[in-house]
């Protein structure tokens, strides 16, 4: 939940196994008509549908998934959707940096960005040497580079 001038805005968010960001939606509700929403924005956007989804216990879920997805196996247990609950900690971290929102479209703008550039920089979580991370941080910066046409 984040609030933007008084009034309370749910950030919808979906994360694969390995971590990183599908895809976020700020939405003003949290019920069946928001979450249809969100799997249906989901669906389109990777283009196939996933073999299971986790999802904390909020039955807006169960009813979105049986009119959006009712061949995917739906699990819902107190500790399964931690991977999920631990991707907004930078996003807060950087919200309070920020001071906070102005704005849900501003939100909207800035967490498509920060997850998309996140995910570039920031490796899966795994068992990864040093040098590992830092010549994975080192091609990111050298793929950026060139996408932004930096000289390097």
């Amino acid at each position: 939940m984040v609030a933007i001038a008084g009034q309370k805005h749910w950030l919808w968010r979906a994360v694969d196994q390995d971590g990183y960001v599908l895809d976020e939606i700020v939405q003003t509700r949290r019920n069946a008509k928001a979450a249809k929403r969100v799997l249906r924005r989901l669906l389109k956007r990777q283009g196939m549908t996933p073999k299971r989804i986790i999802t904390d216990k909020l039955p807006s879920y169960r009813a979105a998934k049986r009119q959006v997805m009712p061949g995917v196996d739906h699990w819902s247990h107190k500790s399964l959707n931690n991977r999920a609950e631990n991707s907004h900690v930078p996003l807060r971290k950087r919200e309070r940096v920020m001071q906070g929102f102005r704005s849900p479209g501003g939100l909207q703008r800035f967490v498509s960005v920060f997850a998309a550039v996140r995910n570039h920089f920031v490796p899966p979580n795994s068992r990864r040497s040093a040098l590992a991370l830092h010549l994975h941080r080192l091609t990111a910066m050298a793929e950026w580079k060139s996408t932004a046409n930096l000289a390097a």
